[in-house]
């Protein structure tokens, strides 16, 4: 059976609250957290974007946790240089327990300092060289570096971790599953998309294969439908359109055609287990060796329970 993690969501939750429910998770038996990256939410509802290295902070110095980002962009908005030093430093802190995943980002987050989005293509590319000057740096010593993109001038990353830590991929179109079963240490997705899946593996694609998931538990399932829905129909912008917008005003505009029945097929929402169960085994069955789930809204407590009550006997 895959193993099981829960899912911070970053875009919901400010700084103290995302340390106050790893602390919880872990007290739920979760052993392992994802923690999204982001520098906007996807809608003003949503309302927070903590900076995600300073919680991970805090997820260190307060549990025994293993962390992955869920996931971070090395290439536009930061450095991928900048991004060797602090993957570093949070392996250190979380003693090995981190692993960094990564993708091609989303125009979203990464426009602010006034960059242009490149082309799909473009994107990949930077980010199989920015993989590659991070590597370079996790070996030690003076790092030097005339790329395509990227340069680096004499930089040593002094603090680092006997192993540097694992980077996995994210992927979903068939051109990034190809460079993460190429460059990556693993995989990531947000689908149960067996074929990609397949697919990475087929190409020599190797590690961990973590996927990410939202629910929204409830007692009253109207109202747990009703929270999915103000808070997160962007889930269902199709394509490539979730890489393209550049805020989150452009969010809701392309999510005005979402309705709350249509998104209730993709999130399980309410207290019936049987449906969330139905949704993480879409996921297991997919061939995922780990599953991490987002409870939507602020009734992260109750999810804990039920997840210990109805949940976790059920995937053991």
């Amino acid at each position: 059976m895959a193993e099981i993690g829960y899912f911070l969501s970053s875009e919901e939750h400010g700084p103290a609250e995302l340390v106050r429910q790893a602390q919880q998770a872990e007290q739920a038996g979760f052993r392992s957290v994802w923690i999204s990256d982001h520098y906007h939410p996807w809608n003003d509802n949503q309302g927070q974007s903590p900076f995600v290295w300073s919680v991970i902070g805090g997820i260190a110095a307060t549990t025994r946790l293993k962390v992955t980002t869920g996931v971070t962009c090395p290439t536009v908005r930061i450095h991928p240089a900048i991004l060797a030093q602090a993957a570093a430093t949070a392996a250190l802190l979380l003693e090995g327990r981190f692993l960094f995943g990564v993708g091609s980002g989303e125009n979203l987050n990464e426009h602010v300092l006034g960059d242009r989005w490149p082309r799909v293509d473009t994107r990949l590319e930077m980010l199989e060289e920015a993989v590659e000057v991070m590597r370079k740096l996790w070996e030690g010593g003076l790092t030097s570096h005339d790329g395509r993109f990227y340069q680096v001038e004499n930089a040593r990353v002094y603090s680092l971790p006997d192993t540097p830590p694992p980077v996995l991929v994210s992927a979903l179109g068939p051109k990034a599953v190809s460079l993460a079963a190429r460059i990556g240490d693993g995989y990531i997705s947000t689908a149960p998309d067996k074929e990609a899946l397949d697919s990475y593996v087929e190409q020599g694609g190797k590690g961990l294969k973590q996927g990410g998931m939202k629910v929204c538990w409830g007692r009253d399932e109207a109202a747990a439908r009703k929270t999915a829905f103000e808070l997160w129909p962007n889930t269902l912008v199709p394509g490539q359109l979730s890489q393209e917008l550049a805020l989150p005003s452009h969010f809701e505009q392309a999510s005005q055609l979402v309705t709350e029945d249509k998104l209730a097929e993709t999130i399980p929402c309410g207290p019936d287990p049987e449906r969330h169960l139905e949704s993480i085994r879409q996921y297991v069955d997919a061939g995922f060796d780990e599953v991490y789930v987002s409870q939507i809204g602020n009734d992260q407590a109750g999810f804990f329970e039920f997840y210990r009550r109805e949940l976790a006997p059920r995937l053991s």
